[in-house]
């Protein structure tokens, strides 16, 4: 049965890829991102089944427009992807407001604002699904991207208490967590904080320096990995957790392991903090 999907951030990586595939299957897509004028080509190729919208995930009614032209044009949503956001490099004490605040505008609340614009749509669609791009980053903390795990972090835990609350209307939530993929994500999708701190030179300064050497580097193929995600939609009992990548199994799995650690250590002393009986 053919599906209509709105996705945001079209212009490049995983949400260009994922609106193309979408579309080569017969499904409709509203294609978005903030300048439209980089998403002529979907609509020029698919002019019955594409729509191209302006969406800045940061301002306010734009997630309303576009879930509005998913339900003019194809009268109905099936799927949303937020795919829109960016990273960030930088140590915790060098990056000031004006450089981190933007990214939690884009990756957390914009994020929140166009899924609670498309539920209402979504909830009359039995069946639904929630596609969160999170991203390794979101699995475990590391230096140089405390801000950008920050984000990550944030919509792991709003994509696991919004999935309970959707599961009643047959609308399942995954949360896609990549590890490096050959994508522009390192590139025109990624800042670094202006300001230096050579203390940080051995931690998040070898972070900074790695960055263009890595640029168009990465060993994940994203074509392998849209095919994964595409399952990941289409199957019955989808997953919550879709780690992509030997590079986030590898954060999942130690995530896992430092975490039995730590409670497995401090058990006895931790768990005995209940009023006496």
């Amino acid at each position: 049965m053919t599906k209509t999907w709105l996705i945001t951030g079209c212009s490049g990586g995983f949400g260009k890829l994922l609106a193309h595939a979408a579309l080569a299957r017969g499904d409709n897509v509203v294609v978005s991102a903030r300048d439209p004028g980089t998403l002529s080509k979907f609509v020029a190729q698919y002019p019955k089944t594409a729509r191209a919208v302006a969406l800045d995930v940061t301002k306010a009614g734009d997630a309303a427009k576009a879930v509005a032209l998913a339900q003019d044009a194809f009268g109905q949503l099936d799927i949303l992807v937020n795919n829109a956001g960016y990273g960030f490099i930088g140590a915790v004490e060098e990056a000031t407001p004006d450089e981190y605040r933007p990214m939690y505008e884009t990756n957390v609340f914009g994020l929140i604002e166009t899924t609670r614009a498309a539920l209402p749509a979504l909830r009359k669609s039995r069946g639904g699904r929630i596609v969160n791009l999170s991203s390794g980053a979101g699995l475990l903390g590391a230096p140089g991207y405390g801000y950008y795990n920050g984000t990550k972090f944030a919509v792991e835990g709003l994509s696991e208490a919004l999935a309970g609350e959707v599961a009643p209307f047959g609308i399942a939530v995954i949360i896609v967590e990549p590890g490096p993929f050959r994508t522009e994500f390192l590139g025109r999708s990624m800042s670094v904080a202006k300001h230096e701190i050579a203390a940080y030179s051995e931690t998040a300064g070898k972070v900074r320096a790695s960055r263009p050497g890595n640029d168009g580097k990465q060993v994940g193929d994203p074509d392998k990995a849209i095919k994964v995600i595409l399952h990941a939609i289409d199957a019955k009992d989808p997953p919550l957790h879709l780690p992509l990548g030997p590079r986030a199994y590898h954060l999942a799995r130690t995530k896992i392991a430092n975490l039995t650690k730590d409670m497995e250590a401090w058990e006895t002393e931790a768990i005995a903090t209940d009023f006496d009986a």
